[in-house]
């Protein structure tokens, strides 16, 4: 039977987004049974958290790909191709292979319920670096921790990021109830690191390690980074070892917590298995040279100097926080111009009062998806905040190209509030730069 086109693919992953959220692993662990559990034939790294994970996930992949391992790295959502979510040694994969990998996946999803875009998406992650045959893979979860369907791996490092309350619906609404849904990522003996700062999420995730008898590490605690004075680097304070004069590769004081997380996660690694192979040793040097392959796009990603136009994804009210407190100094004395587009599941307000303050004008926006909140209640939301020049413009590209059009060289351009704003927003500055 001929095989179908990448586009046919693409065009019935997409279609199962109408399925929704399935919160169980049947589904997920039937599918993977019948092609022979390929989830188990490599040492895999899992990550969950509210935000951060996408970094997190990288430095630690980057790293151990810089040892000379052959790593694969899952992680959700794209911004502008579905390729970008599975990647072996840097590589995407091929419009060929996630064909291969989707018609894989497609001829046992027979059980009593069809799977959903994200099991399947997982399955073909799973299945394609068995193919590809990794040593290491590093996997993002997509929403939780406890049913997200990468939940069926057996990890041996897990991180857990960080606590912000989100898809209350389906993760409940409180710190503790998010604790123990992300704490379900937590396996028997194996070792967790993590950077949550709540206590009341802390007591959930040491009672789950406890039970599972997993060591638990903390940032701050067990493990730290500071700033080395008058220099842009880092000394980073581990469980095992000090590492200093590191570049941390990506903007952001919030980096330092993500960037913590994932050496601690490594050493764990390293000191496990350095007797086994001389490629364990964690220097300095790998360190640097892994930190330096490091690149997370979409997220505080400088797209341009002149204007300068950095673009964000900032799609929950933490991430819009932490993209307030950069641009208080990344953008100071520069005239800015905010193009800002937001979901409906998310408390668009707030994150506006992040945001929006910083800004000499505000260009509100839409993306394509059906999520999107209407740009009206946006705007409304936006004068609450601020009171000077305020366009409405509904295509993303559309509303970039006039931001950008009407600065100077001299002021700079942010475009935020949504990683699908992100993902329209790189996809016309990719088309720009072919």
């Amino acid at each position: 039977m001929a095989r179908i086109s990448y586009d046919e693919c693409l065009d019935r992953i997409y279609k199962l987004g109408r399925f929704g959220i399935k919160l169980e692993l049947d589904t997920i662990q039937n599918i993977l049974r019948f092609l022979n559990t390929p989830q188990k034939n490599y040492n895999v790294v899992h990550v969950a958290g509210t935000n951060g994970k996408g970094s997190t996930s990288t430095y630690v992949a980057s790293i151990l790909r810089k040892a000379g391992f052959k790593t694969g790295i899952y992680t959700s959502p794209h911004l502008v191709r579905f390729n970008e979510r599975i990647a072996v040694d840097g590589e995407q994969i091929s419009d060929e292979d996630v064909v291969a990998a989707y018609e894989a996946v497609n001829a046992v999803d027979i059980g009593r319920r069809k799977a959903t875009f994200f099991e399947i998406a997982t399955a073909m992650a799973f299945y394609h670096f068995a193919k590809e045959q990794v040593e290491w893979a590093v996997i993002e979860t997509g929403m939780g921790g406890r049913f997200d369907a990468t939940n069926i791996v057996t990890p041996a490092v897990s991180i857990i990021t960080n606590l912000s309350l989100e898809h209350t619906d389906y993760l409940g609404s409180t710190i503790p109830a998010l604790a123990k849904e992300k704490g379900g990522i937590i396996k028997s003996k194996a070792p967790v690191v993590t950077a949550v700062s709540q206590p009341s999420g802390m007591r959930v995730l040491e009672d789950i390690a406890k039970e599972k008898s997993a060591p638990l590490f903390t940032f701050k605690k067990d493990f730290s980074i500071r700033k080395t004075p008058r220099q842009n680097t880092y000394t980073f304070q581990g469980i095992h070892d000090v590492y200093k004069d590191l570049v941390k590769p990506l903007p952001g004081d919030h980096q330092r917590e993500n960037l913590s997380m994932a050496l601690a996660a490594c050493e764990l690694i390293f000191q496990r298995h350095k007797a086994k192979d001389d490629r364990y040793t964690l220097t300095r040097d790998l360190v640097h040279q892994g930190l330096s392959i490091a690149r997370w796009p979409g997220r505080l990603e400088r797209i341009q100097e002149k204007p300068l136009v950095i673009l964000d994804g900032a799609h929950n009210l933490k991430a819009a926080q932490v993209l307030g407190k950069y641009l208080s100094t990344a953008v100071a004395g520069k005239k800015l111009t905010l193009v800002l587009g937001i979901l409906d599941d998310k408390p668009h307000e707030e994150m506006m009062g992040h945001l929006v303050p910083y800004a000499d004008r505000v260009i509100i926006t839409k993306a394509k998806i059906d999520r999107s909140l209407a740009t009206d209640v946006l705007a409304a939301s936006a004068k609450k905040f601020f009171n000077g020049e305020l366009t409405i413009i509904e295509d993303v590209k559309e509303a970039v190209s006039h931001a950008i059009s009407t600065s100077s060289e001299d002021d700079a351009v942010c475009i935020a509030g949504s990683l699908y704003v992100a993902g329209e927003a790189k996809e016309k500055f990719d088309l720009d730069f072919i």
